[in-house]
């Protein structure tokens, strides 16, 4: 993962990053909000081709469902990929979620298992208590699945405000993932993302980012969103998690 630097670096971004929920068929456990998020495997199989190919795409999963094990890790291992898995704590174990050994499991095959908090709630609403567990209490749950740190986080709903970037960043995420659209630069500590859904395939979200069009309208836009939420429009250094505090 490369570190901010100068501005320079973040000119044109063009990662292309994407976001999956579940893939296949939904289980009973998924709700009904959460349903039109699942992408069936041809489609699915479609964006790793894509994503082989272009090596400024970069797939990302929310949520730890089983399929992320079952169904995603296979193709991605059988294409030479890596991913990034952003787990809910409080779902892991739960029926068709990814279990401590699932997770450590995509560690092992070297995926990348960063936090989605605990309980799929918006982060803009919570106290600063249940924050706190989202924010602290998760990764630790997360850790000690994996037995590793835990380092990067995405943000439910793609929902955030001053206060929530500025929990995280006291919390020492190094990045913090959001599903704010379009193009991400090299060194992002903000870093937007593209969802991926049954009724809008990834080959439609890629082909609207392709050209210097789209690439020129990130650049604007991701300093601007950053400033908008009271950050630096590049990087800003994550405190120490030892002088900020871990919640263990």
């Amino acid at each position: 993962m490369p570190d901010a630097g100068p501005p320079g670096r973040f000119w044109l971004p063009t990662r292309k990053i994407l976001t999956f929920h579940g893939l296949g068929m939904p289980g009973p456990h998924v709700d009904a909000a959460e349903r039109p998020y699942w992408v069936d495997e041809p489609a699915f199989a479609a964006a790793i081709e894509r994503a082989a190919a272009d090596p400024d795409v970069e797939i990302t999963f929310d949520d730890g469902n089983l399929s992320d094990l079952s169904v995603a890790l296979p193709r991605l291992l059988e294409a030479g990929l890596t991913a990034r898995f952003f787990v809910l704590a409080g779902r892991i174990g739960r029926p068709g979620y990814l279990a401590a050994s699932d997770l450590a499991a995509l560690h092992r095959a070297g995926m990348t298992i960063g936090s989605h908090g605990a309980d799929h709630v918006d982060w803009r609403r919570a106290t600063d208590a249940a924050l706190r567990r989202e924010l602290h209490d998760a990764r630790r749950a997360i850790e000690d699945a994996l037995g590793t740190a835990v380092t990067e986080a995405s943000i439910p709903f793609g929902a955030f405000d001053a206060r929530v970037l500025g929990a995280l960043a006291g919390a020492g995420y190094r990045r913090v993932y959001s599903s704010s659209g379009g193009l991400a630069g090299a060194g992002a500590w903000l870093v937007p993302r593209n969802t991926v859904r049954a009724d809008r395939p990834a080959a439609a979200v890629l082909d609207r980012l392709a050209g210097w069009r789209a690439r020129t309208a990130s650049a604007i836009r991701n300093p601007l969103r950053a400033w908008k939420h009271g950050l630096p429009p590049w990087a800003p250094p994550p405190i120490n998690r030892g002088t900020a505090g871990r919640g263990r």
